[in-house]
């Protein structure tokens, strides 16, 4: 099991009084919301996916981060365990099943269990862009690799999982993109495979809710990544974008991690099934 630690907090103003009385209360004792549960968290040394294994474990978690490079493991389990904060790691490229199978091994070998599986890791779709971002100018190739990752990864990992998330009637969130609800032109694939999440999502919430697990959805907008680096440095998109938005700004990673953490809470108990958009505007009703 991971050894306590002393809990870093941000401080941070919350608009229900209550939640800030518990928030208060419990890290004043050392501890926070999340105390004595485990996160797993793929796609997690850089960006939205680092955010949200900092604050799960600033609310107390103890966090396994994962990336497919090591050096990017190593690097962001230096930052935070250098926070304070309770966090081990391990390489995980969610698209092979070896892989998948290590992640599982070393969440359960450090923190003897889980609660929380958190599905960020994702195909970046430039990388893929050689026919041009088409849909149907894909090639198969192109097709295989984003839906293995985006789409298919996340519910093999949950499947090998269940078990142990099961035991503990935990949570996952799944990391959908703002193309889910507004397609990207020049992201063919990488939108289908966003939009699939969110169906994914709602079968997942039903077929789990027996079985205690809760199942929601998160959907960034433009958040100022690497990831996303060639759309938010494109001016002209931005400020399209921007049109749209109530919130005049590109969002930041922190952005997204503080709702992770709330749906992985005891304060979204009755949440399940829903996906959630972070991104400066509404784009439903």
């Amino acid at each position: 099991m991971l050894p306590a630690v002393t809990w870093v907090h941000r401080g941070l103003s919350y608009p229900a009084a209550g939640l800030w009385r518990r928030m208060n209360s419990s890290r004043a004792e050392g501890k926070g919301i999340l105390a004595n549960r485990v996160a797993v968290v793929t796609g997690s040394t850089y960006g939205i996916g680092l955010a949200i294994a900092r604050r799960l474990a600033q609310d107390g978690a103890h966090v396994v981060v994962s990336s497919r490079k090591q050096q990017n493991v190593d690097r962001a389990v230096a930052a935070l365990q250098g926070e304070g904060l309770s966090v081990t790691g391990t390489v995980c490229h969610v698209g092979k099943a070896e892989d998948r199978e290590r992640l599982v091994a070393t969440a359960l070998e450090h923190c003897g269990g889980m609660d929380f599986l958190v599905c960020n890791a994702a195909v970046n779709p430039l990388v893929l862009n050689s026919e041009g971002g088409s849909t149907l100018g894909a090639s198969e190739q192109v097709w295989d690799k984003i839906l293995d990752v985006n789409l298919k990864s996340p519910a093999l990992l949950l499947s090998q999982m269940l078990p142990h998330i099961e035991k503990r009637k935990g949570a996952v969130i799944l990391v959908s993109s703002i193309a889910a609800y507004m397609p990207i032109l020049g992201l063919g694939v990488y939108n289908v495979s966003k939009t699939a999440l969110l169906g994914l999502t709602r079968t997942l919430a039903m077929e789990l809710a027996p079985k205690g697990i809760r199942v929601n959805c998160l959907v960034p907008g433009l958040i100022k990544t690497s990831f996303s680096q060639v759309l938010h440095k494109d001016e002209a998109f931005c400020n399209q974008l921007k049109k749209s938005q109530q919130l005049q700004r590109i969002g930041q990673p922190e952005d997204c991690a503080g709702i992770v953490s709330f749906l992985c809470s005891p304060d979204a108990n009755y949440i399940t099934g829903e996906n959630i958009v972070v991104a400066g505007f509404s784009p439903r009703l």
